[in-house]
């Protein structure tokens, strides 16, 4: 006699099921979040800074996850990663010590910073992961120059810095830092197409969780715009305001077109789904 079926088998796609690693990554960010919200902050606005680089933590831990479910580190950018790295190094420069750019809410005093640190923990694990295992052939495929991101930001970040630490020099680093962030995705995408256009999951969640953070964190600095201050260049124009809520601006256009191909995915495919970036046509 055949079964007849009651609905019990799942119609869910394959690609949409989620590992349970990733669960756990997103399960942990969101219980931190609230309580460091609620708990910590006491529902300060604010708080939301802190949440932006828990978020860019998660992103890092997101990878991590991947290279442990999979042994490798194939698709991740060490440039990428290299980038991050002076990003969060600048930022701690002054967080660490000097409170002009913390959130001002109890989750500034050592909670933003632990995170930051432990950004840069999974970031040196990953790197030292993917430059063991890497062959000539990745070594060329992720070729993004650099070196001239960095030493444009820490210029750009000597010209246009605001002054909320009153250290011109440590005031110079975090700016550099910001924005050498908001251009830290671009050797990502760049291998990303160079390798065919296509991000696996995991790669795509680490993008989409670093676009959160920088809105979050850019959605905080427009509230706070008219604290901002700065040593003006010309006259009374306050620079720092329009450079910080740029640099922000940038990334986000950056990601204008994988985030249309990482909703697209996740909506149709599940989120477990890989983000095609560029589709096959003919010619």
């Amino acid at each position: 006699m055949q079964s007849v079926s009651t609905g019990l088998k799942s119609k869910t796609p394959m690609g949409a099921m989620m590992p349970t690693g990733t669960m756990m990554a997103y399960v942990m960010f969101l219980s931190s979040a609230w309580l460091v919200y609620y708990f910590v902050a006491n529902g300060e606005f604010s708080a939301i800074l802190t949440i932006s680089v828990m978020l860019q933590c998660m992103s890092f831990a997101l990878l991590g996850v991947q290279v442990l479910l999979t042994g490798k580190s194939n698709g991740i950018s060490a440039r990428a990663l290299t980038l991050d790295a002076f990003a969060l190094c600048f930022r701690l420069s002054s967080t660490l010590w000097l409170n002009g750019y913390l959130p001002v809410d109890a989750s500034g005093d050592y909670i933003f910073q632990a995170f930051d640190l432990t950004s840069v923990v999974l970031v040196a694990l990953l790197l030292q992961k993917i430059l063991k295992d890497r062959s000539e052939e990745d070594t060329a495929q992720d070729s993004f120059p650099v070196f001239p991101v960095i030493v444009g930001s820490i210029l750009l970040g000597a010209l246009l810095h605001a002054d909320m630490n009153v250290r011109p020099i440590f005031d110079t680093l975090w700016m550099a830092g910001l924005f050498i962030s908001s251009l830290a995705v671009m050797p990502q995408l760049w291998l990303i197409y160079k390798t065919g256009g296509k991000a696996e999951a995991l790669t795509a969640h680490y993008i989409a969780a670093m676009a959160a953070s920088r809105a979050l964190s850019g959605v905080f600095m427009w509230y706070a715009r008219e604290d901002l201050t700065c040593v003006p260049l010309f006259g009374s124009f306050n620079h720092a305001v329009p450079a910080i809520l740029g640099a922000h601006a940038v990334q986000i256009l950056l990601l204008g077109d994988f985030g249309y191909a990482y909703v697209k995915a996740v909506m149709h495919k599940g989120l477990a789904s890989s983000v095609e970036l560029i589709q096959d046509c003919n010619v």
